[in-house]
């Protein structure tokens, strides 16, 4: 296992830390290994999505364990990368002087989805999806 002073802390932020940024982080943590430290939370954090669950789960990802953390608790704290994964958390988003790069990717809001189920869960797919190949296209740069 990796030493864990030499991993790259990785911060994953988006408004509610409900869908995008735990399912980020679950991918990085799952296709990654122990090369990372990373954590996500939310400007507003309103609790796990079960639909983002279910998304990963089809997948073969568990975030069921995950829990909805509000930013501040990592105020102070540093990060290589801070990554705002929505528009609102982009321009909400506490100012992290120890990060050493921020980026943002916007991805829609899943949990915005309306309509019967299926068609609501289709909307996760398609984000879950799109958040698993903006983290592939990440990992081979780091």
């Amino acid at each position: 296992m990796a030493d864990s002073r030499v991993k790259k802390r990785v911060l994953f932020l988006c408004t509610g830390n409900s869908c995008r940024s735990q399912m980020a982080e679950g991918f990085l943590q799952h296709l990654a290994e122990d090369r990372f430290e990373v954590v996500s939370a939310g400007t507003h954090p309103v609790g796990l999505n079960p639909q983002a669950v279910e998304a990963m789960r089809e997948i073969g990802i568990d975030i069921s364990r995950h829990r909805s953390k509000n930013v501040d608790e990592f105020q102070g704290q540093t990060f290589d990368y801070v990554v705002t994964v929505c528009d609102r958390a982009k321009e909400s988003c506490p100012v992290f002087p120890g990060a050493k790069t921020v980026l943002h990717w916007s991805f829609d809001d899943p949990a915005q989805a309306q309509g019967p189920p299926e068609e609501c869960m289709k909307v996760f797919r398609r984000v879950r999806d799109e958040i698993r190949a903006a983290i592939r296209q990440f990992l081979p740069e780091h």
